[in-house]
This record gives structure tokens, sequence and C-alpha cells, in this order.
């Protein structure tokens, strides 16, 4: 899938099954659904799981968990804009970046 296609996919009523819980929690994200989204970032025991799930917790306003969680991911805290971060993010776990 590129992110056209995941941009697509936003009118449905649920995520397409073959995206992994990460790109599934951004999925969720951005059908305005922080529960659902930080529940499939959690559920990710991974390098990418962590990233989505510290962009979630910065989106809260939680710096210090975002934080934790930046680190997990192995990836220095973002500063910029929070929609170019989430693309950033998406177009990496697409493979696209």
């Amino acid at each position: 899938m590129d992110l056209d296609a995941f941009r697509r996919s936003l009118s449905a009523s649920e995520p397409p099954a073959e995206l992994a819980l990460a790109v599934q929690a951004l999925w969720w994200d951005a059908k305005g659904d922080w529960d659902k989204a930080h529940d499939c970032a959690q559920a990710q025991d991974d390098a990418a799981g962590a990233w989505v799930h510290a962009y979630l917790h910065r989106k809260e306003g939680d710096a210090a968990n975002a934080g934790y969680w930046y680190r997990r991911a192995g990836r220095a805290a973002a500063r910029h804009d929070l929609a170019e971060e989430w693309t950033a993010i998406l177009r990496a776990l697409l493979g696209e970046g």
C-alpha cells in the first residue's frame, strides 16, 4: 500500500486487514480515534509500534511519556508539526521514506 491508497482507505469504517498494527494505529488516529490508535500501537511491540506510540503521546500532550517511547523506538523526540510527523512515520512504515 502507498500513501495515496492509505488516504483513500480512510473512507472505510475499518482499516485494511493487511496493515501492520502500527500503521493501523495511524489509520485510527487519522479517523480521530486516539484510544483505538493507542491500542494498536501498544500491541505492536517493536520500534515501529514504539515510534507511533511516541507520536500519539506527543499529540496527547504527554511529553514525558512520549519521550520514553521515542527512546524505545531509537528516535529523537520530534519537534516539528504533528501532521508532518504523522506523514513522515506513515511514509517510513509504508516503505516510502
